[in-house]
């Protein structure tokens, strides 16, 4: 998907982008607020222009796919059944223009073309009880923090909400990088130590066997440290160099592998504020967890734009993935329908239960092989409504044949969504800037794999021409 490079921006080129963006965001925010699972209780097919929804309307998800998200299938060529309103052209156009380039500037070939499941770029030991989005993700991460990391001279990496260490034993064990692994759940920790022992012992065989195995470093496993971190306060233990730190102190590098919420920010405040912390390399998730003050905006820049809010909605939609939703829109497959049965169920909701508005519905199980009445049977029991409830068949009839518009709006706020993950990225660039720090976004992992695939990379001082490194990928 095409979009502005987030790389090389002027200070005045990224303000001007967000005043953009902000008057953007304004301008398509009804469709932005609007839940899908509220598609017939609050019409929301009509709150489309007409001509929009003759252009959309009758479209199969391929065709959507398509014309709309702008990704055609293998060897498909685009053809407009009818002329476009400009509008709604200049919309697509718009959404296209401004979001951030998430398609990394190097082409490889694909790691998983061999087996889908084991990256050709981890040995076997690194892959074992990791899936393959994660395989992915950790090798090319921990690749670029091992370049920034020498590139800033940092002696020491903390890898902060780690879960289980997959990143930091692959940056230690597999990198030769000495590695302080913070997270909060006393479970993780325990089972990244597990995994840190297990893994030893099979480095330990593969030596025996292979003698000639050339060894990166001292073998030295990952600290971990139980600790929450508070992104209201710097947190001490994060700062605390490790025991064989050389003296004067450590130069650390902070690196957060989808940072939730407000951790991303914690990461951002910790680098700027203290002086031990040279460098950054995060990639942030779960915008609609960031505190509403606190987590945005982060800049004086977009503090002052008129339109900056972003409501949890606008922050949720911005999670979701473009690049796979389009794919299950070339498919056509029967698993589309999930938003159509869910807003059928909640018109049945609301008749029951006016006041009960969303309800969480746990999943249900083989959607595309229910009946919809079956589904808002199943539905009303797990909300704790009678699911013998007397249905209206002809409603929920009508809206079944409507499951294409659903599809079709949903579409149209996703294509939108990057808009809003493009603010927010910003703003933390902006923020950096305002700070007097170096800072730049790189798009590292595959969109089509991992959806959250911008880096953001900060350091105190100017990298100049020695950034290209991290953009370039090792053979």
């Amino acid at each position: 998907m095409p979009g502005v490079s987030a790389r090389g921006l002027s200070q005045e080129e990224r303000r001007q982008l967000a005043v953009n963006l902000t008057r953007v965001l304004s301008l398509y925010r009804s469709i932005l607020d609007a839940y899908i699972i509220e598609f017939f209780t609050d019409s929301l097919w009509g709150i489309l222009p007409c001509s929009w929804q003759e252009a959309l309307d009758g479209l199969n998800p391929p065709q959507l796919a398509t014309l709309l998200l702008g990704m055609p299938g293998d060897g498909e060529v685009v053809r407009y059944r009818s002329v476009w309103p400009l509008t709604l052209l200049a919309l697509k156009s718009t959404a296209y223009a401004l979001a951030f380039n998430r398609t990394p500037g190097f082409q490889t070939p694909s790691e998983f073309l061999e087996n889908p499941s084991q990256s050709s770029r981890l040995t076997a030991s690194f892959r074992k009880h990791i899936r393959p989005k994660k395989q992915h993700e950790i090798q090319r991460l921990g690749k670029l923090v091992k370049k920034l990391s020498d590139l800033t001279g940092c002696t020491q990496v903390v890898d902060v909400g780690s879960g289980q260490g997959h990143l930091s034993r692959f940056m230690s064990l597999g990198l030769g990088l000495k590695v302080k692994s913070i997270e909060g759940d006393q479970r993780l920790v325990e089972r990244a130590q597990h995994l840190d022992q297990e893994l030893l012992q099979a480095l330990e065989k593969e030596e025996k066997r292979n003698p000639q195995m050339v060894q990166i470093g001292s073998r030295c496993s990952p600290h971990h440290v139980v600790q929450w971190v508070d992104p209201r306060t710097l947190c001490e233990e994060l700062l605390l160099p490790l025991e064989d730190s050389p003296q004067g102190g450590a130069r650390l590098l902070l690196t957060g592998l989808h940072a939730c919420g407000d951790l991303s920010v914690a990461l951002l405040r910790h680098f700027s504020c203290c002086p031990e912390v040279e460098a950054l390399a995060s990639v942030g998730c779960c915008y609609m967890k960031l505190s509403d003050p606190g987590g945005y905006p982060l800049s004086q820049w977009v503090a002052t734009l008129p339109g900056y809010e972003l409501s949890y909605r606008l922050r949720e939609g911005a999670c979701h993935a473009l690049e796979e939703y389009a794919q299950r829109l070339q498919k056509a497959g029967p698993g589309l329908r999930t938003h159509c049965y869910r807003a059928a169920l909640e018109t049945v909701i609301r008749h029951a239960q006016p006041k009960l508005r969303r309800p969480g519905v746990q999943g249900i199980p083989r959607v595309h092989e229910l009946k919809i009445e079956e589904y808002v049977q199943r539905g009303l029991q797990r909300v704790g409504l009678d699911p013998q409830l007397p249905l209206n068949l002809a409603a929920l009839r009508a809206h079944q044949s409507q499951e294409n518009r659903v599809v079709a709006f949903f579409s149209l706020a996703l294509l939108l969504a990057p808009l809003v993950e493009t603010l927010i990225l910003l703003d933390r660039l902006l923020y950096l800037q305002e700070q007097g720090f170096h800072s730049e976004l790189l798009p590292i992992f595959s969109p089509e794999l991992s959806p959250r695939n911008l880096v953001l990379v900060a350091t105190k001082g100017p990298l100049g021409q020695a950034f290209s490194v991290l953009e370039s990928e090792d053979s």
